[in-house]
């Protein structure tokens, strides 16, 4: 297996399989979670689906610049996130989150290893290496969040 590749699985064992790192993964934590409990909130905490929309603002961001697209994504959006109204909008945001995730992965291990210590869309964001990896960790420190809401939900 190759470093994209690598990194293409850990990307995938954060955000959809895994229970290596944490024992749980982002997929299950949020399957397991209700439009109710997604919604609430713990004191001047982010709410479930704020930090679901939130990951995948920047998941769907970086792929369309692995796409070819311009990195049009900015850190004051990223919790712009709409309300979540009923059970079937939690479980579209749920679907995007996975289609994303799963579109994200398929880039990373498509791209060339080579192509890993290139500019990620311009030489002021570091490499694409920088960007999967720091991706990869993002999720890690959300789903820490995540699972700890849920407890104090609980």
């Amino acid at each position: 297996m190759n470093l994209s590749q690598q990194l293409a699985h850990q990307f995938r064992e954060a955000h959809l399989s895994g229970k290596w790192l944490a024992n749980t993964n982002l997929k299950e934590q949020l399957e397991n979670t209700t439009v109710e409990k997604a919604n609430a909130k713990v004191g001047d905490h982010n709410s479930i689906a704020a930090l679901a929309f939130h990951l995948n603002y920047y998941v769907d961001g970086i792929c369309r610049v692995f796409e070819g697209g311009p990195l049009d994504i900015s850190d004051k959006y990223a919790f712009d996130a709409p309300p979540v109204q009923s059970a079937e909008e939690w479980e579209a945001l749920k679907q995007k989150l996975w289609n994303d995730a799963e579109r994200f992965a398929k880039l990373v291990e498509q791209l060339p290893e080579a192509d890993l210590e290139k500019p990620f869309a311009n030489l002021n964001y570091g490499s694409n290496y920088l960007n999967i990896s720091t991706m990869i960790q993002h999720i890690y420190y959300h789903l820490g969040q995540i699972v700890l809401i849920r407890k104090l939900l609980t």
